[in-house]
């Protein structure tokens, strides 16, 4: 009765008109970040912060969580209709749902994100108010070789988002963690891979990163295409979003479960969002009948996974901060800072005097998923028509957002390298079959491995592998391995078992006749690029484990073992070829026709050389960056583009470009004041630059 009690006052003083409608600004200004690839709600609780001194501590508290409970709901807009990841943990939703909107089922796939978004922050809200007190002992328990088992599992589901290729997801996911070892090593201060280049002492910035491995090569894609991202303009878009809705009903279990997983591993101070969305959109994809090979491809139902837990771990991540005053994430951590301002001490009082407060934040977590939810569902259709702008305007404006958001990673000029070599390997790994989504995951939780298996050596030796929570954590990839492989086998006997009628060789023409999905003969860049991709990737990890050799013991132990171990899924893949071709099956690259590729049926002459093209463009913006800065160049790129390679007419092209540009203009220089990076021409000519300084 007492958490009954506090929980009906603290919804009275949410209600309180005045407050009520400082959440909705926060509601509003929440869904605005995070529609913009880059700025999430890290930057949106950093901004906002400031404004919270004149309020009081409940109306403090509403309006930052109230901005920060929408951010994950509105991310999933570029993520579905651009395939822009909003934020890291949004990219598992472009696995599915930008494919469904290139089909012309956009407003599909938002009414199911937008539902299981809705369930998913309800579920976690809801048990963040109820599960502080028992949580609490189940927390102090869980050690570092829990979490390190933990961050493994989550290593060995990459198959599951791997599209059926297991070996080149774990190849993938091994190359992640080897990046997230650039950088100073914690323990002993060593540098890793800077090559004496201040820039890489902290590492590769994530947001660079997933920019460039997810949004850059579908960009250049529509760009090459000259196509709309949607190929189907649906007839009804408000039906295609109550079909979402049903999606997301019907399939109860995977919301539940992924809502119970981003919950309970949201908890867990510094696993991160992104690997929580993997890790749910892994489950998910196990656990559903087909899902191993359809989540990838377009499939609701993994849209409904990731943007389920991608919602309810903000209640998770709560329970630390709440709790324990252990912030679970940077964003967490400024919160952390908001309490302490407001003269509120997270820990024990917040569960016992203060309980009005710690209900305000839930009352708040939920007024905010809801009322977000219902903007969102009310503009769905005119957000749906974003993507059947043509590519001559979309492409060069979103690439421009990309190029800014790319730059607030650490807002070096080093971030826009970052950017475009990791859509050089974004695009390469696209083309061939590679599923990109193993290396983020990698980077997410590599270096959480390295720091959880050095505390639980140093600690416990070799004796943390035998704690009770380790083992059933580590059973639960093996039990999952061990069936997958009798499925395995038995499909194999009874491939041997039917008569040749039925061979794989006579499946091709069956496959052929599917439309979508179809095998296409492998032309002869993708004979000569399958065996060159995996030279490359073997000489890689060579070259790590040879170059780490002169590292102390703790800085080389988690590079060379990853390295050594993706020397041994290539050697596992040479020796799957020979035993192929010894039973006579193909071994040759596949190539299968999918709604998703936006070069799809093109020539490859042509793609190539569009390619080469857009390849140009992104040069010569980066060279314009070095030579004139950031902005101008941007503002050249994006006015040139449609001109001179989408044949804009130059009223159009002039008055779409100084709109958008006044825009970004106003938001990162007046409003968030970005330092740009400098130029060449502002240190010849410092007077020009001063000048231009002083006029804006």
């Amino acid at each position: 009765m007492h958490l009954l009690d506090q929980a009906i006052a603290a919804l009275s003083v949410v209600f309180d008109l005045h407050r009520f409608l400082i959440i909705m600004v926060g509601v509003v200004l929440g869904l605005f970040i995070g529609v913009i690839p880059g700025i999430g709600g890290l930057v949106g609780m950093a901004l906002l912060l400031p404004f919270t001194y004149a309020m009081d501590p409940y109306t403090a508290l509403a309006f930052l969580i109230g901005m920060w409970s929408v951010t994950p709901t509105a991310d999933t807009i570029p993520s579905i209709l651009l395939g822009v990841p909003g934020a890291a943990g949004s990219a598992a939703t472009v696995m599915d749902g930008y494919p469904m909107a290139r089909r012309g089922e956009a407003g599909r796939a938002l009414g199911a994100s937008y539902t299981a978004s809705l369930l998913g922050g309800l579920f976690g809200a809801v048990l963040l108010g109820v599960a502080i007190p028992i949580l609490r002992p189940f927390m102090l328990a869980f050690g570092t070789p829990e979490l390190l088992a933990l961050c493994v599992l989550g290593l060995l589901l990459v198959a599951a988002v791997s599209q059926g290729a297991i070996l080149k997801g774990l190849v993938a996911a091994c190359f992640g963690v080897l990046l997230a070892s650039v950088g100073n090593e914690g323990q002993t201060g060593e540098m890793r891979w800077t090559f004496d280049n201040l820039y890489l002492w902290e590492g590769i910035p994530l947001e660079a990163l997933v920019l460039g491995l997810f949004a850059i090569p579908e960009l250049i894609d529509v760009a090459a295409s000259k196509k709309t991202i949607a190929r189907h303009r649906s007839p009804n878009l408000v039906r295609d979003q109550f079909r979402g809705v049903g999606d997301a009903l019907r399939n109860w279990r995977i919301v539940l479960n992924s809502s119970w997983l981003g919950v309970v591993l949201g908890s867990v101070p510094g696993l991160g969002g992104a690997a929580i969305d993997w890790i749910a959109y892994g489950s998910a994809a196990r656990a559903v009948k087909g899902g191993t090979e359809s989540f990838g491809t377009g499939d609701v139902r993994g849209v409904i996974a990731s943007e389920a837990a991608n919602n309810s771990r903000e209640g998770g991540a709560l329970i630390p901060t709440i709790a324990f005053g252990i912030p679970g994430s940077a964003t967490m951590a400024i919160l952390l800072g908001a309490f302490i301002m407001h003269g509120i001490q997270p820990g024990p009082k917040l569960l016992t005097e203060q309980l009005d407060v710690t209900y305000t934040i839930v009352w708040s977590l939920m007024i905010g998923n809801v009322v977000g939810v219902l903007i969102c569902f009310a503009f769905v259709s005119q957000l749906a028509k974003m993507a059947l702008i043509p590519a001559a305007i979309l492409t060069p404006t979103v690439l421009s957002i990309v190029f800014i958001g790319a730059y607030q990673a650490t807002r070096d000029i080093g971030d826009i390298v970052v950017l475009l070599v990791f859509a050089v390997i974004g695009w390469t790994m696209k083309r061939f079959g590679w599923a990109r989504a193993p290396i983020l995951l990698g980077v997410v939780l590599g270096r959480l491995v390295e720091q959880y298996l050095f505390i639980s050596t140093s600690r416990y030796g070799f004796s943390w592998l035998e704690r009770p929570g380790v083992i059933v954590i580590f059973l639960i990839p093996v039990v999952l391995l061990a069936f997958r492989a009798v499925q395995f086998l038995r499909r194999r006997r009874t491939r041997r078992a039917e008569p040749a009628a039925t061979a794989p060789a006579a499946a091709v023409p069956a496959a052929m006749e599917r439309g979508a999905g179809q095998i296409v003969p492998a032309s002869l860049v993708d004979r000569i690029a399958a065996p060159t991709i995996w030279m490359v990737w073997g000489l890689v990890f060579a070259a790590a484990f040879l170059t780490s050799s002169d590292w102390t013991f703790a800085a080389k132990l988690m590079p060379r073992t990853v390295a050594s171990a993706g020397l041994v899924v290539i050697a596992f893949m040479v020796l799957a070829t020979y035993m192929k071709k010894r039973s006579g099956e193909p071994v040759g690259p596949i190539r299968r026709r999918s709604e998703a590729d936006a070069l799809d049926g093109l020539p490859e002459g042509y793609v190539y050389r569009r390619i080469g093209c857009m390849a140009l463009w992104l040069v010569a913006t980066f060279a314009g960056i070095i030579l004139i800065g950031l902005l101008p160049s941007l503002l050249l790129f994006m006015l040139l583009f449609m001109v001179v390679d989408g044949r804009v007419r130059w009223p159009t092209a002039i008055a779409v470009t100084g709109i958008l540009w006044i825009g970004m203009f106003i938001l990162f220089d007046q409003v968030l004041n970005v330092p740009w990076p400098e130029s060449v021409l502002g240190d010849a000519v410092p007077a020009l630059r001063d000048a231009v300084s002083g006029i804006l």
